[in-house]
């Protein structure tokens, strides 16, 4: 059936949004093989002038909790599925999720960035299942982002050719 996983998107109440604009010289990803690498992302949104913005900025355990850091890195994965979607055509082409390296901007207290990224991982296995969504993954802490974003990502996916 095609469109399977845009469906299921859709019963859960997401609507892809067009991909994030690029905010340097890069593609959203690139295939090699049966291999989709994605760029890292940021958990933006579109607002009424198309202009990507973050609804959240700043350091998770200073400026955010980690419940805004989670609903942070789960608008940075929708911004990975779009991005797919605009590489592959088509979200159904995705096999299975592989590994995500995530990065978090915190204070230099914070010892939990695994529960701000489970944001993005949360979405990915109730999408596809724990078969195809659950991925190895790496949270890794950092004093800053780009545009003061306090989440991103890039992403490993095994796709269908």
């Amino acid at each position: 059936m095609p469109h399977e996983t845009e469906g299921r998107l859709n019963a859960m109440g997401i609507v892809l949004p067009r991909r994030p604009k690029p905010i340097g010289n890069y593609l959203p990803g690139v295939v090699v093989g049966n291999i989709l690498y994605t760029s890292g992302t940021l958990g933006t949104q579109p607002d009424e002038n198309d202009m990507d913005v973050l609804p959240y900025v700043g350091k998770i355990g200073s400026d955010l909790t980690i419940e805004q850091g989670y609903a942070s890195a789960r608008l940075m994965a929708i911004n990975h599925l779009a991005m797919m979607k605009a590489v592959l055509g088509d979200l159904d082409r995705v096999k299975r999720i592989v590994k995500m390296i995530g990065y978090v901007t915190c204070s230099s207290d914070f010892t939990e960035p695994h529960l701000v990224l489970n944001g993005a991982s949360d979405l990915f296995v109730a999408l596809w299942g724990e078969e195809c969504g659950m991925h190895a993954r790496a949270a890794l802490t950092q004093h800053t982002l780009g545009l003061n974003a306090p989440v991103e990502a890039d992403m490993i996916v095994e796709i269908y050719v």
